[in-house]
């Protein structure tokens, strides 16, 4: 169950799964690398610290929030680094742009950052009240507020069991409809509604009841599976030989994605990948423990293969 991406000790950032992604990526002087979830600059600032003082890096972010972070995080590689407020759905054509069209490594860390989930009026989670919005770019589209007014309840219940692996998917969609003659326009509200729908006995247990249904609102609202496996194909291009894309995902099915997509770009007679991880890897016992939201992480990693086109 995916919880967020990297923790806060006393202002530092620390990304999940950092040594692998480090150890996988080799950072090395005179390289390119693309972080297409620059979220709080963690592992940006690790690939530009690891990569001597010639290794560049272009950051993608479509959260607006997270690039004005960026800024001030990676002052200190001013000339190394270019930061786009975009959806990685574009890094084909941001990449060209900026001058990266073949790139050394390329990282992915899928899912809700720390902020994000921190930050009430984000309305990502039902621990603090806060408006119910969920988007990731908040320059675009319906928040989860306008995306459950007019929602029919059968595709409702469709996003909460597949995007929340969530049991009890049909009673939540039902009171959801129920309750929304009163437009439902708090995080409060909605983990209430949620709550109550759910059976006594079941609303004890490790996850609060209404994990699950954020997730699969939040996972709806911004498109999070949209375009994945193009948006892998794409990096996979970008890649030149002997070049890495790293992959780290927190929900079954972003990783089944990525499995797949992996999977088909390594598939003979014309590979243009090899799978270094045939299992995914995930976070050490002593990470778990230092970072809980770390749990349901899962890395796999890819490597550029020459190609019949000379790549």
């Amino acid at each position: 169950m995916e919880m967020g991406k990297c923790l806060d000790f006393e202002h530092e950032h620390i990304p999940v799964l950092l040594n692998e992604v480090l150890y996988w990526i080799s950072p090395a002087p005179g390289k390119l690398y693309i972080d297409c979830t620059l979220g709080m600059s963690g592992m940006a600032e690790k690939l530009l610290e690891s990569s001597g003082n010639t290794g560049k890096l272009l950051g993608i972010d479509r959260d607006a929030q997270a690039i004005s972070r960026g800024r001030r995080t990676l002052e200190p590689y001013r000339g190394r680094v270019e930061l786009r407020h975009a959806n990685f759905t574009e890094l084909k054509s941001i990449a060209i742009e900026a001058g990266f069209s073949r790139v050394d490594g390329i990282v992915f860390d899928l899912g809700v950052s720390s902020p994000q989930l921190t930050q009430a009026d984000r309305g990502f989670s039902f621990m603090k009240d806060g408006p119910l919005d969920m988007r990731m770019d908040q320059s675009v589209g319906p928040t989860a507020a306008e995306f459950l007014v007019h929602i029919p309840e059968k595709a409702l219940e469709r996003v909460l069991r597949e995007y929340g692996e969530e049991r009890f998917a049909r009673r939540i969609a039902r009171a959801i409809v129920q309750e929304r003659q009163e437009p439902i326009t708090t995080t409060s509200r909605l983990s209430e509604i949620v709550r109550r729908a759910i059976p006594i006995p079941a609303r004890r247990g490790r996850l609060h009841c209404a994990t699950r249904t954020f997730q699969a609102l939040r996972i709806a609202v911004n498109g999070e599976l949209d375009g994945l496996a193009d948006v892998l194909r794409d990096a996979s291009s970008l890649l030149g030989p002997g070049g890495r894309m790293c992959v780290i995902a927190f929900h079954s099915l972003e990783d089944r994605i990525v499995k797949q997509t992996f999977r088909e770009l390594s598939a003979k007679p014309n590979p243009q990948l090899a799978r270094l991880t045939k299992k995914p890897l995930t976070p050490t016992r002593e990470e778990q423990q230092r970072n809980p939201r770390s749990r349901s992480a899962k890395l796999r990693v890819a490597e550029r293969v020459m190609g019949e086109e000379g790549v």
